[in-house]
């Protein structure tokens, strides 16, 4: 039976939806040090992470990063120091490169765990880049993880004075500290907005839009002036526009185990954290302008099809991590069980599909004694008999692998109608719940 699976979806409704809470609940308690994870292939717990000792945090970040397609990863080593360093990932745009917004937290902390502190922060921009590495933008968007905020914002700053220096042009800076508590359950938010900056207003009526846009579960509040203590004041001072979102201060709803290691996974709100979270996507998805290609996937018992048509295709095998040797059509018919994921090229935007799982292959096939396809070769009416009744689908690919007919059944006995067809060879795919096959047809 054909069912569709959604990878990275193409709307920023759909980016907002695919934020995954456990997803970011697994990162968080990976980077506070609440469970073990690995870094260069080692089992590792990242239980403090204070400027003099997070090395293998960022190494951890790093690799995070470096997995994700379309995505370059740096580290930016201050002063040429390995041991201070902020680590930054892009995903280019593709029609307006040089128009660049950054989504940025810091990673370092300064006792053990500190969840809150910034692990919150780290893992939400983490789900946004895996998210939107699959899609085809036409804005540039730079994720920032800082390092030495804890002892002077020093990270954010040093970056800022570069960006400076080089001439860099930055639309908006949008810093995360903190958005896991919610100590009275009110669901409100803070976004800090510097006074008399018409750049930092712009940014937060852009975030409150979203906000009234799609049906989230926050309160806001608009607190001018806003703080300076956090990374989004070193782009103030350089006159980049910029904004801080962060739980309710404004109203002193504070998690009071910051700053120690009390600062746990368990003191979060989930909800709250889950909807600030999908607010973050849905305002840097809306920034990033995402293209038109289709990137998702229809699969069936035998075959996966990219729904873009017109397009250029290569298939993956996820488990290698390798491209497939001839698998350049739109439907790919596996031959092994596995995981596989297709790259999609539409004139300059490429697109990747999230990766599918495929083990249908044991499927037992039509006997010749249950299934007949005739005539063949046909004009214009194929018939398909079956020795039992039930759903079925009939699909019809030509020998690019693009799909030109489908149908479904429950009769024994189904007409195609192929009058409109060209002359060619093409290859019929019957599967029901229990069997497949896959047949070649001539068309006169």
């Amino acid at each position: 039976m054909l069912s569709f699976a959604f990878s990275y979806s193409q709307t920023v409704t759909d980016i907002i939806n695919a934020v995954n809470l456990d997803s970011l609940s697994l990162t968080v308690k990976e980077f506070s040090g609440e469970i073990a994870t690995v870094v260069g292939g080692n089992t590792v717990t990242l239980l403090n992470r204070k400027y003099d000792n997070n090395n293998l945090a960022a190494e951890y970040l790093y690799e995070r990063f470096d997995k994700l397609e379309n995505t370059t990863v740096v580290n930016q080593f201050m002063d040429g120091e390995d041991s201070r360093r902020n680590v930054i990932a892009t995903q280019l745009g593709t029609t307006h490169p040089e128009n660049v917004y950054i989504i940025c937290a810091h990673y370092d902390a300064v006792a053990d765990y500190c969840a809150d502190d910034n692990a919150s922060g780290v893992a939400t921009i983490l789900e946004i880049a895996r998210l939107l590495s699959g899609q085809c933008k036409e804005n540039t968007i730079i994720y920032a993880l800082w390092d030495e905020e804890e002892i002077g914002l020093i990270g954010s700053k040093y970056y800022a004075e570069l960006a400076e220096t080089n001439g860099n042009a930055i639309l908006g800076v949008y810093n995360i500290d903190m958005i896991g508590y919610d100590g009275d359950d009110d669901e409100s938010f803070d976004i800090d907005v510097k006074k008399n900056d018409a750049g930092s207003q712009g940014m937060s009526d852009d975030i409150v839009a979203v906000l009234n846009s799609y049906p989230f579960k926050l309160n806001v509040n608009i607190v001018i002036p806003g703080t300076e203590y956090s990374d989004h004041s070193g782009f103030w001072n350089r006159g980049y526009p910029a904004v801080l979102v962060g739980e309710a201060w404004s109203e002193d709803d504070q998690n009071s185990k910051y700053h120690s290691k009390e600062d746990r996974f368990a003191l979060f709100n989930l909800e709250y954290y889950h909807e600030l979270s999908k607010l973050s996507a849905g305002y840097i998805a809306t920034k990033a302008v995402l293209g038109g290609v289709d990137n998702t996937v229809a699969q069936s018992n035998n075959s996966l099809i990219a729904n873009q048509d017109n397009a250029t295709y290569q298939w993956y095998n996820c488990v290698t991590d390798t491209a497939i040797t001839g698998a350049t059509f739109q439907t790919y018919i596996p031959t092994a069980n596995g995981r596989y994921s297709v790259e999609i090229t539409s004139g300059t935007c490429v697109e990747f599909s999230d990766c599918y799982e495929f083990s249908t292959l044991g499927l037992p096939t039509f006997k010749d004694s249950e299934l007949t396809v005739f005539p063949n070769p046909v004009q214009s009416h194929l018939t398909v008999e079956r020795s039992a009744s039930g759903t079925a689908d009939f699909t019809m690919y030509d020998v690019s692998g693009k799909r030109v007919f489908k149908m479904t059944s429950e009769e024994k006995t189904t007409e195609l109608q192929l009058g409109s067809l060209s002359k060619g060879i093409y290859f019929l795919s019957v599967e029901s719940d229990k069997k497949r096959g896959v047949y070649k047809i001539v068309k006169d």
